[in-house]
This record gives C-alpha cells, sequence and structure tokens, in this order.
C-alpha cells in the first residue's frame, strides 16, 4: 500500500441487534499512517464498529474495506492482515 491511500473505508456502516441499532450509517476514512481514535460513551457502538472492522461482526447495511478488503465478504482475510486485543482479553481466570 502506498503512503496517502486509505486503509480503512466505511460507508454508511449499521449494525443491529435485533431491534437494537448499535451502529448507525457511519461513515469515515482512515488514510495509511494517520492516527485515527473512537471516542463515546459507554453503549455508543465503539466497540460494536471495531468488530466489524476486525470480521468479527458482519455489518447489517453498509460497506467497510481495510486494506481494500471487504469485511462482509472477506472476513478471514481480514482477521490476517491486522491485529486486535480486546479489553477484557484474559488467557486465565483471576
Amino acid at each position: 500500500m502506498k503512503s496517502g491511500t486509505i486503509s480503512v473505508q466505511v460507508e454508511q456502516l449499521t449494525r443491529r441487534f435485533g431491534s437494537l441499532v448499535a451502529v448507525d450509517r457511519v461513515s469515515f476514512s482512515v488514510q495509511r499512517g494517520e492516527i485515527f481514535g473512537f471516542l463515546g460513551a459507554n453503549g455508543a457502538g465503539k466497540t460494536t464498529l471495531i468488530r466489524v472492522l476486525c470480521g468479527l461482526l458482519a455489518p447489517s447495511a453498509g460497506r467497510a474495506l481495510v486494506d481494500g478488503i471487504d469485511v462482509a465478504t472477506q472476513p478471514e482475510k481480514v482477521k490476517q492482515r491486522i491485529g486486535y486485543m480486546s479489553q477484557r482479553f484474559s488467557l486465565y481466570n483471576d
């Protein structure tokens, strides 16, 4: 990927859990090398959106590309190209 190209492209992305809309028509792009963050209150959909971008959840509507790979149609390929550490990850019980 060349410098200045888009690493993450999100277009009108929505994720629903039944009648609950967790992420509602979000759009943004992140250029390679750009520092980008998600800010919001608990329950705002930050973790859900990240899980969609990692290929762990499918979007209900809209489109997301990570390094040019569609997260809805090729989630396994996305997983091979990224790393993700959940806030609640633990190998062992406390």
